[in-house]
């Protein structure tokens, strides 16, 4: 059994009969666990404004996570547009596409060696991605990573248990941990309507707008979505 079906098998029994609230929770530890990896994020609609994450292994992932939200680029991003498994096998010698997310990750977590991101299909539509860090180089070689599409059609299928609760936006997920969770959509999402309804701009203007400010001041976007929403600006 290669380690890809030995994490699509984790990831199957992980989901049964499990609450749907820990599904993604549960889904995304199975994932790192499955494939020896040392984080693991997984997301949805990753490269829209309406961007969702689910659920985090732990901080590094969660700033992974962060700096591809606030960045908007990074392998994640490629990934979910180009539908294809995106990698960064090892962060000290190889140049990465986007220079913006290769400082910032240096900089932020450089223990990180390596970054490999697997897009999410529902049918042909890229719902999301499943991203993956490790602490040495080359840590999925290219047979393991094509191996690895089989884990994210696993996930998939796991999250379609739930689908109403990730597809209605009335209420902020309980998903742990649910700071981050919270402020990397459901407040997010409510300070792009903010700025919107202030500034007459489209969600995609006013979710720029907030990047070019957390990337202009160094706050996390999570900072920039509680300053909205405890001010939002006003129309000049």
């Amino acid at each position: 059994m290669t380690a890809a079906d030995k994490a699509a098998r984790m990831v199957v029994e992980s989901a049964a009969n499990a609450p749907a609230e820990e599904v993604p929770r549960r889904v995304c530890e199975a994932v790192c666990e499955g494939l020896g990896m040392d984080g693991a994020t997984l997301a949805l609609l990753t490269d829209t404004p309406s961007r969702q994450l689910l659920a985090a292994s732990d901080d590094a992932a969660l700033t992974l996570e962060d700096i591809q939200f606030t960045l908007l680029e990074g392998p994640c991003i490629s990934a979910a547009r180009s539908g294809e498994p995106v990698a960064v096998h090892d962060l000290r010698h190889d140049v990465t596409p986007w220079p913006l997310f290769g400082a910032t990750l240096r900089e932020r977590l450089p223990r990180v060696v390596s970054v490999y991101a697997l897009p999410l299909f529902f049918g042909d539509y890229v719902l999301g991605t499943v991203d993956l860090l490790a602490l040495r180089p080359h840590a999925l070689d290219e047979e393991a990573l094509e191996q690895a599409s089989g884990v994210a059609d696993a996930v998939t299928a796991a999250l379609m248990t739930t689908r109403e609760m990730l597809l209605t936006g009335s209420r902020a997920p309980a998903w742990e941990p649910q700071d981050v969770v919270r402020a990397h959509w459901f407040d997010t999402a409510r300070a792009v309507g903010a700025l919107v309804a202030r500034q007459g701009i489209s969600q995609e203007d006013a979710l720029a707008l907030m990047r070019a400010e957390a990337f202009r001041t160094g706050k996390p976007l999570a900072d920039i979505t509680t300053d909205i929403l405890r001010d939002p600006p006003r129309r000049p």
